[in-house]
């Protein structure tokens, strides 16, 4: 094989689709990679630029190539992790009845520990943390899509039934599962699929009052 040959096989092999995060330079992916892992372990305020580009081996001048400025930076890595989000939890869900309920409910939230376990980091970043203070209006609209189609599932399951608020309801599951996290992350339970289950089934029996039957 000669060295055009070569080219020409390198070229196709270029433009074989790739598995996993989305297709970015790759000095962008690095720094984003790395902007996650220090924004998680530091939080917002903890975090600077110099501490991002240290982290990912590039210098502070080159992230500023890709990043203008801090906020835009965690905005971005805010998006990049809230979007695998949106699709580990979303992707092919299926829309849900009141006969199946429990099932799309069992569904969803093996989906969110799933998540949970296989990006640890993100996890933490996303639901451990308070973002409010720099979402900008794209990170926030990414942020209820999200939320809006959990939200209307729900009410179309509790339709015509007297109780508890459906925001209230998801902050409460929400919260629970976050707190599970925390709880493992400390060392006060195992994160393993018996306690998953049980957390699980906790959690159905506070809602499963408030669903319309079938």
């Amino acid at each position: 094989m000669n060295v055009h040959s070569r080219k020409r096989a390198g070229a196709a092999n270029d433009d074989k689709p790739r598995r996993g995060r989305p297709l970015v330079d790759d000095k962008r992916r690095r720094i984003l990679d790395a902007a996650l892992l220090v924004f998680a372990a530091r939080g917002y305020d903890g975090t600077s630029v110099p501490d991002v580009a240290a982290k990912a081996g590039v210098a502070t001048g080159t992230l500023y190539h890709y990043f203008e400025d801090k906020a835009a930076l965690v905005n971005e890595v805010y998006r990049d992790a809230k979007q695998r989000l949106r699709g580990a939890l979303l992707d092919n869900l299926g829309e849900v009845g009141p006969a199946d309920a429990e099932r799309w409910f069992g569904a969803l939230w093996s989906r969110l520990a799933a998540f949970a376990q296989a990006e640890p980091e993100a996890f933490r970043f996303l639901e451990m943390q308070d973002h409010a203070p720099y979402l900008d209006s794209a990170s926030r609209e990414l942020e209820l899509s999200v939320l809006a189609p959990l939200y209307l599932a729900g009410k179309r399951l509790a339709k015509g039934q007297a109780g508890t608020p459906i925001d209230v309801l998801m902050a409460l599951l929400w919260g629970a599962f976050i707190g599970l996290v925390k709880a493992a992350r400390l060392g006060y339970v195992k994160l393993d699929a018996r306690s998953l289950d049980h957390a699980r089934d906790a959690c159905w029996r506070m809602i499963a009052p408030m669903m319309k039957k079938g």
